[in-house]
């Protein structure tokens, strides 16, 4: 969010990033009744108020940490403009919204299948679930005709819940059970009669093709009740305990399920056990395995909110950036179910509906205005639920604005930048609750951020230890550096991974841009000096280089691709301004007449740089900037233009030119490192065969060359060969000999590693036993052990030769 929104400044914009906290309804009073706990107080024992109020003490004290970490990481949000989903005006806008769709009819409350937690005792959303699988059992049961013809089996990873059956399913074209719909079997241990329907939702393949339904324990179940109109049987009670009546009332689920087991084994009734992997879902919470549930609770009827967003995407209003999320989103829209907006907490938006001593609800602002209502019936209670914590989310773009207490004009925003996993919970809420109630998308764009995981690529999470606390982070190396490690990873990749040698990385690359200003301001002192009449042709090269990499930069940026703009703007700081130009400046810094001109290139550039950097790493830039000796300087670089203006340097013929140079040095460089000379030792010549168009004092000072000499020595001399020059080196600079013996040891010691490998890929048993991926190692040392012994074999014929 910083980055774009420092980005658009500099573009011109007019930008407002506001910052906030939803009360995260569940996470929030868990920790709040953990703590509680550990004082020795029962949070039953206290009434809501008193409850509520601890929580309140608890967010004054903890509630600002995500807050405080993103102003340590030098994010610049609209800090006045900090909203948090209890304010108080921010609670009108849920007032507003509830008591709208109440009385429209898109809120009721009824019974439907929820995820219940045991443990917390309330249902919860998906998000705060996480799904895995475990090892676990397949039990076939015999369910009997009733009319003694025969029997079905029943295949479920969940007997206990037999004690709920309503009725068995088999799909229409499954030719096995055709004859046998509108039969009826007797449910085991319970001896209840039930029917054998025909659904859709049967999968023929799996276990024996017919399933058994309990509408009240499962989600797809509960559709086929509805269906077919089966009344659903409650046999678990709210902490996953059995309440239905008989031998198995008051065992969990655990210890019923192995009592049902054994009973239906010691009755002749179970067919087989078979090991199966099951997919569970728990609590991000409790950790426990959630109940699906038949739950009295209140819904939101979403299929007609859904279209007017599904249809926002699907034209292109609301973008998603990666662009395969657009699909994800209009799936989910396309076959919404209702939502479940209540949570049995105390902490949240409390459900604001009024009921008579008849039951009778209305929906109202405050009990006064429930009671106006309400006539000459008296109120007696208020719903004790809570609303869903993404109810309140859900209105966010408009609600920090000010809605429903004022109009406002910037809206829609522009871009949203979220996670991939509230896709469905906050974009698509987001998005049909806008289109509802101000009749506008709430955003343009919404670029969905990779996920950060640790170095052995887990996600990280406080409570399996696997997180990374910033703070540590930015004391040790600086926000800047943490910055860096995390958006130069992002793009369109969905996944970060977070290791302390990145980060290690990031401050070496910040260390640089350090110790290059330092560089830079030494030779510049304080005053600014003019721009050059005229370039030099290196000069015209970092200036070319410059503007290809702000074209690159801008162009990453537009698109959210971070991760192509740090590399076009690290490869243009290290390689090509440090490795390459301060060196070739340094000869002309030293030289009066070119002292001023050198200077101007080298601001100018380390300017742009910085401004387009800055939005990965506003501090350091900022740092930097402030001591840059320039004309007409603006304060802050965040109160200054994107330098469009480097277009014009655009030179490829120049950059061509040079490149050519620099290509040239690379080779003598080699040559060099080859001949294992010294690199901090200046040889006394260099002979030279070929047109270098200008560059010789580049290739003199870049190869650490006294003298360049046009032509070939006679005898005793080395050559290279690059971009149409020949050039010679005198051997008399070199220890021929111990450099011939130095390549012969090397060719003895790769024939030796190469004959091994080669025996082992000769052996069949190896082929046979060995990992496809360890045999293309192999193969692929056995290569690079040629080229390595045909290298130091053309090393010692030249040597020799010369």
């Amino acid at each position: 969010q910083d980055l774009i929104g420092r980005y658009k400044r500099l573009r011109g914009f007019n930008v407002q990033i506001i910052p906030g906290q939803d009360h995260a309804g569940i996470a929030t009073q868990s920790v709040v009744s953990k703590q509680l706990i550990a004082k020795g107080v029962q949070p039953s024992s206290l009434t809501r108020d008193e409850f509520v109020e601890h929580v309140w003490e608890w967010r004054k004290e903890s509630g600002d940490a995500i807050l405080k970490g993103f102003k340590a990481l030098g994010c610049a949000f609209d800090w006045n403009a900090t909203r948090f989903t209890l304010d108080e005006d921010y609670v009108e806008a849920v007032l507003t919204t509830f008591i709208d769709w109440f009385n429209r009819g898109l809120i009721y409350r009824g019974k439907r299948i929820v995820n219940w937690d045991p443990v917390l005792h309330t249902s919860v959303s998906d998000i705060e679930t996480e799904r895995k699988t475990i090892n676990g059992k397949l039990y076939v049961i015999r369910y009997p005709f009733a009319d003694g013809s025969g029997e079905v089996h029943i295949a479920t990873t969940r007997p206990e819940t037999m004690l709920g059956d309503v009725a068995v399913a088999v799909h229409p074209s499954d030719e096995r059970y055709t004859a046998m719909v509108g039969k009826d079997v007797i449910v085991p241990l319970v001896a209840r009669r039930i029917p054998i329907v025909a659904d859709l939702y049967p999968d023929p393949e799996f276990g024996s093709g017919a399933v058994k339904v309990t509408p009240a324990h499962d989600p797809n179940d509960f559709e086929i009740g509805v269906r077919h109109q089966l009344e659903p049987i409650v046999v678990l009670d709210e902490s996953a305990n059995v309440c239905f009546e008989g031998p198995y009332q008051g065992l969990n689920r655990y210890e019923a399920r192995k009592r049902i087991v054994a009973d239906l084994e010691a009755s002749g009734q179970l067919v087989e056990i078979r090991d199966h992997a099951i997919p569970i879902i728990l609590s991000d919470r409790s950790k426990e395995v959630i109940e699906p549930l038949l739950s009295e609770q209140w819904f939101v009827r979403q299929t007609e909110l859904a279209k007017a967003a599904y249809e926002a995407v699907n034209d292109g209003r609301i973008t998603l950036i990666p662009e395969n999320k657009d699909k994800v989103l209009l799936d989910w829209l396309e076959n919404i179910r209702d939502w479940c907006i209540s949570r049995q907490l105390w902490w949240g938006h409390r459900i604001p509906v009024y009921y008579t001593a008849e039951g009778t609800p209305y929906a109202a602002t405050s009990w006064e205005a429930a009671q106006a209502l309400a006539g000459d019936e008296p109120i007696i209670e208020q719903d004790k639920d809570v609303l869903d914590t993404w109810f309140s989310s859900g209105l966010w773009p408009f609600a920090v604005l000010g809605w429903p207490q004022k109009e406002f004009d910037h809206y829609p925003t522009d871009v949203l930048v979220t996670d991939v996993g509230i896709i469905y919970l906050w974009v698509a809420r987001m998005a049909m609750m806008s289109l509802d109630l101000k009749q506008e998308i709430p955003f343009k764009e919404v670029y969905i951020h990779a996920t950060v995981l640790n170095e052995k690529k887990e996600r990280m999470s406080k409570s399996l230890g696997t997180g990374v606390d910033p703070e540590p982070v930015i004391n040790t190396v600086g926000a800047d550096s943490l910055r860096y490690t995390l958006l130069s990873q992002a793009g369109m990749n969905q996944t970060i991974i977070y290791s302390e040698k990145r980060v290690e990385e990031a401050r070496n690359f910040c260390n640089k841009i350090w110790n290059a200003a330092r560089f830079v301001l030494m030779n510049a002192g304080n005053t600014p000096p003019q721009r050059p009449d005229e370039f030099q042709p290196e000069d015209r090269w970092i200036l070319h280089r410059l503007a290809e990499t702000e074209v690159a930069t801008r162009k990453a940026y537009d698109g959210y691709d971070i991760m192509s703009a740090s590399h076009a703007l690290t490869t243009f700081f290290w390689s090509d301004y440090c490795d390459w130009m301060l060196e070739v400046a340094k000869p002309r810094l030293n030289d009066p007449e070119q002292r001023d001109a050198c200077l101007w290139v080298l601001l100018e550039c380390f300017e742009v740089f910085l401004k387009m950097l800055h939005p990965i790493m506003p501090f350091i830039t900022e740092e930097v900037f402030m001591n840059l000796p320039l004309i007409e300087k603006q304060r802050f670089i965040m109160a200054t233009d994107w330098p469009l203006h480097v277009k014009h340097y655009l030179d490829p013929a120049a950059a061509q030119r040079v490149e050519r140079w620099f290509d040239i040095v690379r080779a003598a460089r080699a040559l060099r490192a080859d001949l294992e000379i010294d690199p901090r030792k200046t040889i006394s010549r260099l002979y030279i065969e070929g047109d270098l168009e200008g560059g010789e004092a580049i290739l003199r000072s870049q190869a650490w060359f006294e003298e360049l000499v046009v032509g070939k020595p006679e005898s005793g001399f080395v050559s290279g060969f690059a971009q149409g020059v020949e050039f010679h080196l005198l051997t008399e600079s070199i220890d021929k000999d111990k450099l011939i013996d130095k390549n012969r040891k090397e060719v003895v010691k790769c024939e030796s590693e190469l004959a091994k490998a080669n025996e082992r890929l000769g052996d069949s048993q190896f082929i046979d036993r060995a990992k496809p991926e360890v045999i293309e190692k192999m193969r692929q040392s056995v290569v690079e052990l040629q080229e390595r012994i045909e290298k130091a074999t053309q090393r010692i014929a030249v040597l020799e030769s010369r």
